[in-house]
């Protein structure tokens, strides 16, 4: 296998045929400027028409990159859309109202529809125009993350993959927490809590083949809440909406195919700073889960020495201690 160099330009998923190429969508929390002020500048510099949903929640439609949207991350503020999933119903005036008073606090989230991967460096583009208007942070607040997520389109119908992909992101979640924190002050305590030991000592199993239902009950027992660096609710609650709905009735999700990559943090308030190398970690996921030799033996690595993982190629290697190159087991953690 080829070197993944997370400092490269956008690599590309492990392709298969004749499968088309997936799309990626991406949202982006910040600071500063409100979301009507960014979704302005977004349409000054990009084109297209600033359309308002409510007092906190902007579209900007027809941009080159397509339909972009900007709003306070707060689903109080936007009651229109979460019907009986909010606790506590609130009209509009009280939600503007709310938007207003809690706005020096709660982040605004830009949020990118869904593009071809070699399209994301666009998005780049449209960070440098929301610095421009003043969007700025640091990868957190006092109070919470600010998020870089990624929703990676999944092919809802292979739970075999679906599966594959959580037992990667699990095996190499301690690495990639590592390279999030690095050069970072205090960012572990805002990252969300990784899956628990006992369910990923579960899903390690040689011979955990789940079906739909035994996957989504797994995964609910463990994680019932969508504060994970990989969050699958969504995809969950678009496999079987019933069952995701009686553990989790009030939870924030939309049911999307997507592998919900949420553990990275956004960086605007620094120059030049990109979302390339968090994509390419998640690609050395997705090429893991890829790979069923590896990630057996990896599994193998975990459950055997508690917290090993396997070296040997270029996916790899980033994450381990310089040593001679052969097939061998190190520590991650």
């Amino acid at each position: 296998m080829p070197h993944i160099d997370t400092t490269a330009p956008f690599q590309p998923l492990p392709a298969r045929e004749p499968e088309p190429p997936r799309l990626v969508g991406v949202e982006i929390e910040f600071m500063g400027p409100g979301a009507r002020h960014a979704a302005q500048a977004l349409a000054a510099d990009l084109g297209g028409e600033v359309v308002e949903e409510d007092a906190h929640a902007f579209a900007v439609r027809g941009t080159a990159l397509g339909d972009l949207a900007v709003e306070l991350d707060l689903r109080f503020t936007h009651p229109q859309r979460h019907g009986k999933t909010l606790p506590l119903r609130i009209g509009p005036k009280a939600a503007a109202g709310l938007g207003w008073l809690v706005s020096g606090v709660v982040p605004r989230e830009l949020i990118v529809p869904p593009l071809p991967v070699d399209r994301l460096a666009e998005v780049d583009r449209v960070l440098d125009v929301l610095r421009a208007a003043g969007a700025r942070g640091r990868g957190a607040t006092m109070f919470g993350s600010l998020g870089l997520h990624f929703n990676i389109e999944a092919p809802a119908a292979d739970l075999r993959r679906i599966t594959a992909v959580m037992v990667a992101f699990g095996l190499m979640e301690s690495w990639l927490r590592q390279e999030i924190a690095a050069g970072r002050r205090h960012p572990e305590r805002h990252l969300p809590p990784p899956y628990p030991d006992a369910f990923l000592h579960r899903i390690t199993a040689p011979d955990y083949r789940p079906d739909q239902a035994g996957l989504i009950d797994d995964y609910l027992a463990a994680n019932p809440t969508r504060d994970r660096g990989l969050d699958l609710l969504p995809l969950l609650l678009g496999l079987d909406p019933t069952r995701v709905r009686a553990r989790l009735p009030y939870e924030k999700i939309a049911a999307r195919p997507v592998f919900h990559y949420r553990l990275p943090q956004a960086h605007l308030g620094e120059a030049g700073w990109s979302i390339a190398p968090d994509w390419n970690r998640w690609v050395a996921v997705e090429r893991l889960a890829a790979d069923e030799e590896r990630l057996a033996a990896a599994a193998k690595a975990y459950r055997t020495g508690g917290r090993a993982r396997p070296a040997g190629d270029g996916l790899l290697d980033a994450a381990l201690p310089a040593a001679p190159r052969q097939n061998r087991l190190l520590s991650l953690r």
